[in-house]
């Protein structure tokens, strides 16, 4: 995980301040998490706590209500999105390990050096 993405997942903000943040209540953010589609950590104290990709998810679903989409409708997309992020991640899997294949190949004295040119995701 590259480092901006590592601090973007750190969980430091408490729910007053996703609040202000956001313009939404503590309550429909708490209803976002128990539909199942936020899922803060907790501290010490079982505090909320909440990261910056965090926020990123409260503006996508207040922005997937506010074009009329409901509840059920955002875990659908949700779920549609993380099948697509899956298959992705399993595509570039494969692109990785055909990689090494073919640089492990080359080790032992086969002159095959193919580089796949497909970004990774």
């Amino acid at each position: 995980m590259k480092e901006r993405e590592l601090r973007r997942s750190l969980a430091v903000l408490p729910i007053g301040t996703v609040m202000k943040l956001t313009g939404l209540s503590a309550r429909q953010i708490r209803y976002y998490e128990e539909q199942g589609l936020l899922f803060p950590e907790r501290n010490e104290g079982n505090r909320r706590m909440y990261s910056l990709n965090d926020i990123e998810i409260v503006f996508d679903i207040a922005e997937l209500l506010s074009e009329g989409n409901n509840i059920a409708d955002i875990k659908r997309i949700y779920a549609q999105r993380q099948k697509k992020a899956m298959k992705n991640l399993s595509i570039s899997e494969v692109h990785l390990a055909l990689e090494r294949e073919f640089a492990q190949q080359g080790r032992f004295g086969h002159s095959t050096s193919t580089h796949f040119n497909q970004p990774r995701m």
